[in-house]
């Protein structure tokens, strides 16, 4: 992960709309060393090795048999399937390579692309946690969704 795609990333009022307050560059570079030193985060790219956005996946401090996920794109990569490729992939991993039971992801109510990605790879939403998220000055709903281990193709496969 480059710093200044990071920023970019980070800095884009699309991009971190549904996501959170859009921060200094000094507090970002602070939230991209701890990031480069997380083994669960990858940067996805095009074919050409350009950076188009991240995805991590974190076990549960909570619960060391489930992890969450999380991602984000630049405008120009969304609705282009590296979204869904990535998703899956790191779900393949979590399950056979880190051995997590479920994974877990958290999305405003508002931001349909990201619910519809999860529902299309299988994820199911558990729970809505009304008005609990403010952000720019708006309460939104946070919806959770979840995928099983057993729910997930490639693990199912390998099972």
């Amino acid at each position: 992960m480059t710093g200044p795609f990071f920023l970019r990333l980070r800095q884009d009022p699309q991009v971190m709309r549904f996501m959170g307050e859009v921060l200094s560059e000094e507090a970002l570079r602070s939230v991209f060393v701890s990031r480069c030193a997380d083994p669960g985060v990858f940067v996805l790219r095009d074919k050409f090795g350009e950076a188009l956005g991240d995805i991590g996946l974190r076990i549960s401090p909570k619960n060391p048999h489930e992890a969450d996920v999380g991602y984000a794109l630049l405008p120009q990569a969304q609705g282009k399937g590296y979204a869904s490729e990535a998703l899956r992939a790191v779900c393949e991993y979590g399950f056979t390579t880190l051995g997590v039971q479920a994974i877990n992801a958290w999305v405003l109510g508002e931001n349909r692309g990201s619910s519809r990605l999860l529902e299309k790879q299988g994820f199911v939403r558990t729970q809505v946690l009304e008005k609990a998220y403010h952000l720019n000055g708006v309460d939104y709903d946070d919806w959770i969704y979840r995928l099983e281990r057993e729910a997930h193709p490639a693990s199912a496969d390998a099972g």
